[in-house]
């Protein structure tokens, strides 16, 4: 069954590398004009771009920083401006700074909310503006927007020494099921992924040699998740195949949220 995007267009946040690198990527080989949006690393997301049109599609990078207002309604207008409007967001920015409780400052609190929750409120909240401003006039799609929320397996996996990521990626969960719950009627389509262990270059100390191994233990299917795995379920959630998926969350991750530790200890 072949997956069509012609015609939409799709702002990826947090593109640059890892799973939001994959999702853009994945959007476009799907026929989606696309958006890669970055904080810092203009490079790779320049880079992606120019392979995106080489292949002949259509991408732009844009820098901006999702905890901030004014760059995200920038985000949305470069959408507007170059490829004539937006049908899919996918809110994907997100960091980690790790420390036990008692030691965790404010400011890596604050800094983790910010962008990992405040961030995709925001996105969210300017995507759905502009679906409405353009509801009728974009017949590419049977829904009017699709908005696909990245979190976490850990908004259910309690993640000791890392409680501000843990509580962002919570906060995601009510974001999105509350959104979806206010904007179904106006056939705008919301929903999460929420991945496990999946081996990017960031994470490869963790996902590659005696690591992996450990990592295996918490892996029921057996094997740790690539960043396509992750792109492959976006591009899914954004297409009509998914038509009547709204307000739910799909869990790409071997099946870690089944705390397979506990196999014979019940």
């Amino acid at each position: 069954m072949h997956i069509s995007l012609d015609k939409q267009v799709a702002l990826v946040t947090g593109a640059s590398s890892g799973l939001g690198y994959a999702c853009a990527k994945g959007l476009a080989a799907a026929g989606a004009s696309v958006v890669i949006n970055y904080n810092s690393q203009a490079e790779p997301a320049e880079k992606l771009a120019a392979e995106i049109r080489q292949q002949g599609g259509q991408a732009i990078a844009v820098q901006g920083d999702v905890s901030s207002q004014d760059d995200v309604n920038h985000l949305i207008a470069q959408a507007v401006e170059n490829f004539g409007g937006l049908d899919i967001l996918v809110a994907n920015s997100g960091l980690q700074k790790d420390a036990p409780i008692g030691e965790m400052t404010l400011q890596e609190w604050q800094k983790v909310i910010d962008v990992n929750l405040t961030g995709q409120f925001l996105t969210a909240q300017a995507a759905l503006l502009q679906f409405r401003k353009q509801k009728g006039q974009r017949q590419v799609s049977r829904a009017t927007g699709k908005i696909i929320h990245v979190s976490s397996v850990h908004q259910v996996i309690p993640w000791a020494g890392h409680v501000n990521y843990a509580a962002s990626k919570g906060g995601v969960d009510l974001l999105m099921r509350s959104i979806a719950q206010e904007v179904g009627e106006e056939q705008i389509r919301v929903n999460s992924i929420a991945p496990g262990a999946i081996a990017t270059a960031i994470n490869a100390e963790n996902t590659e040699g005696d690591a992996a191994k450990k990592l295996l233990e918490l892996i029921p299917y057996g094997r740790i998740g690539a960043a396509e795995d992750v792109a492959n379920a976006v591009v899914w959630l954004a297409s009509d195949l998914s038509d009547y998926v709204h307000g739910t969350t799909l869990f790409i991750d071997g099946g870690m949220t089944l705390y397979p530790e506990f196999r014979g200890n019940g």
